[in-house]
Parts: structure tokens; sequence; C-alpha cells
């Protein structure tokens, strides 16, 4: 029993053994305090800096139709989505009262020209009263005063005839007046495109006297316009020329690439709030600094062929300030910051299991990762989440 039993306690004692030394060499690269830490390696990545926005997709080029002739609209020729030419007729006014005023016009006009011509016929009797009064003055036939009433009637006749003249003038130009509003009853397109909005109904009275009445509205839907809403702390990273692209949500993972075309330099909320007028100018102003987030207006262009992009889509926008690719690169979580500019605090874990604390220099981020420059190598892994400890 006893020789047995040796053996059997021999392999325990020895187990035992190696339990405790395994155990003794864990402890020793446990960090202070023997706590469990995580970590992460020091991999290749792409990295991205940008800037990103929400914006709203606009026709670059579009063009509000109205009328310029009051009237009832008697034939709308397109509806909202037709494909619509230059020099296309869109709609008909009824025209009844503009052809009474040129019908109006015309016949001043010819009334004028009768007295004209009634008015030169009394001139030239005048002129030859004139005549014959200068030779009897002349033979001492006649009174002075009938020689002037001769040249003073010859003169009022001339005169009259240079206001019918005057008058036939103005008839005139208010005649292609006429002419004109007679023809804004027929609108035409002023350029190609797609109608995307109609106003109007067939049947309805215009009032073009106060304002121009909005009949419908004509895009081109290529190129179309971003409008994209930057924050005041991410304007100043954003410049004319720079390259972004945008996603939608109806394109799925598609991308369209475009640049900046245009920072508008005034915020759009500012404008909003002056023009309701209500409250005091200190009151806005806390409006729009306190609670209020500072927006501005950045534009892109991008090229519609397939129609893909309609009008009014919300896109989220990412202006990219910089890009490196398979470069090396940490989670931004497993870094601190330090005083200096581009100077960041890494914990790095060591092959004896110490960690040391090292300035790194970095560069590019893209608010998960960023890239590191120097001081770090591939494959080392760093501390997340323990405050920074002496080598020793």
């Amino acid at each position: 029993m006893t020789r047995t039993s040796n053996p059997r306690r021999r392999l325990l004692f020895a187990a035992l053994g190696v339990l405790g030394l395994g155990s003794l060499l864990a402890w020793k690269t446990l960090p202070l305090g023997g706590a469990p830490v995580s970590t992460v390696p020091v991999t290749r990545h792409d990295i991205e800096s940008s800037v990103t926005a929400l914006g709203t997709l606009q026709p670059r080029r579009y063009v509000d139709v109205g009328a310029q002739a009051s009237g009832q609209i008697r034939k709308l020729h397109v509806e909202a989505g037709d494909q619509v030419r230059e020099g296309q007729l869109l709609v008909e006014i009824d025209p009844s009262t503009q052809q009474a005023n040129l019908d109006a016009g015309r016949y001043s006009i010819e009334n004028l020209k009768a007295q004209l011509a009634e008015q030169r016929a009394q001139y030239q009797l005048a002129n030859q009263q004139h005549q014959r009064q200068r030779d009897l003055a002349a033979s001492g036939a006649t009174r002075q005063e009938d020689l002037q009433a001769a040249q003073a009637q010859l003169k009022v006749t001339k005169a009259r005839i240079d206001m019918y003249q005057a008058q036939i003038l103005q008839a005139q130009a208010s005649l292609r007046s006429a002419e004109a509003e007679l023809g804004y009853t027929r609108i035409y397109a002023p350029m190609s495109g797609t109608v995307v909005a109609v106003d109007a109904r067939e049947g309805q009275t215009l009032n073009a006297q106060q304002q121009t009445p909005l009949i419908l509205r004509i895009a081109k839907l290529s190129p179309m316009t971003v409008w994209a809403q930057v924050s005041e702390a991410d304007i100043g990273k954003v410049k004319p020329g720079m390259s972004a692209y945008f996603t939608t949500l109806a394109g799925g993972k598609r991308r369209w690439a475009s640049s900046v075309r245009q920072i508008l330099p005034i915020p759009p909320q500012p404008l909003e709030q002056s023009s309701q007028g209500g409250g005091s100018p200190a009151s806005a102003t806390a409006g729009a600094t306190g609670s209020k987030v500072v927006q501005y207006t950045v534009l892109l262009d991008v090229e519609n062929p397939d129609g893909a992009l309609m009008a009014e889509m919300t896109t989220q926008v990412f202006f990219v300030a910089g890009q490196a690719s398979q470069v090396l690169s940490v989670p931004l979580a497993a870094l601190d910051d330090t005083a200096e500019d581009g100077l960041r605090l890494a914990q790095v874990l060591g092959s004896d299991g110490k960690i040391e604390p090292r300035q790194v220099r970095t560069g590019l981020s893209d608010r998960l990762r960023v890239q590191i420059l120097d001081g770090l190598r591939e494959g080392e892994r760093l501390v997340i989440g323990t405050p920074a400890a002496s080598g020793s």
C-alpha cells in the first residue's frame, strides 16, 4: 500500500509545483496592483480626415415661370414631371382684355391720323391766306393787323400739326405696350428642363398688377447642388476646391464625388431671425450664440446623368481634409492628450509585462483612429484605461 501511494504522491506534488511556478510568472507580468488590463495593437489602416455635415439636394439651374398679364388661365399645356424644350408653349391666359386694349390703341391712332390730316389741310389754307396778306401788304391794300392775324393763324396750325404728330408717337408706344401685353397671355418655356412644380390651375384668375404670380418651375436636374450645413466649429476646416463626397438614403452605399464650389459667408439662421423682427437685438444674439447652433452653407455641384439624385433629398456630406493609405494607427481611446500640439501620450505594454509611458507624434485622424508618425512600432500593444505608470 505504501509503495503504490508514493508515486501518486510525487506526481501530485510535481503538478502543484508547476501550477505554482505558472502563477508566479503570471503575477510578474501583470501591471502594478495585479489588475487585468485591456490592450490594442498598433496596426496599419487607411485613415481619412474629414468634416461631416448634412445637406439637401437642389437643382443647380432653375427658373420660376410667372405671369406678366392678368386674366384667367385658359389652358395649361404641361404637368409636373414633363420634359420641356426652350420656346415651348406652356400656358395660355384669356386674352380678351389685352386684345380689347390693343384694338382701342389702334383706333386711337387712326383717329389721331385723321385729325392730323385735317390739321395739315388747315395749315395749307392758313399758309395761302398768309401769302395773300403779304402780297396785299406789299401794295398797301391791307391792314397790318390782318397780316399779323394771318401769320398767327399759320403758326397755330403748324403747332397743332406738331401736337398731333407727338400724340401719334405716344399712341404708337402705347400700342406696342398693348401688343406686348397680348403676347404675355401666351407663356413659353425660357429654358429646356423638367417641370418640377405647378402652382396654378386651369380656370384660376391671375392678378399681375400687384406682384408676378408664380405658375410653375422648370429645372435642369443635372448638375445638382448640395446645400450642406457645416457647424461653426468645423467651417474653418472647409475650403473652396476641397474634395468631398456624399451619400443619400436612397442611394445605399453609393458615393457621389464632388468638390466645394462656394462657402456662403453669412449663416442663414441669423438672417431669418432678423427678418422676423421679434425680440430685442440682444435676445436675438443670445439665441444665435447660446442655444442655437450657428451653421454655414457650403455648396457642392455634382452631375446627375442617371437621374438618381432628386430635389430635396437629404445627404450626408464628407469634406476630405486628408487621406493616408495603410499607415500605422491606433484607436483614439488608446492615447492621452499632452500640452504640445501633435504629441500624444501612449501606455505601451512591454514584453516583460511592464507599462511604459511614451510620447508619440500623431498625424491624420478619422475620429476613431489616429495616424502614428513616430514613437510606436507595428505590433506593439497599448493599454487602454490605465493611468500613466513609471517604468519601475
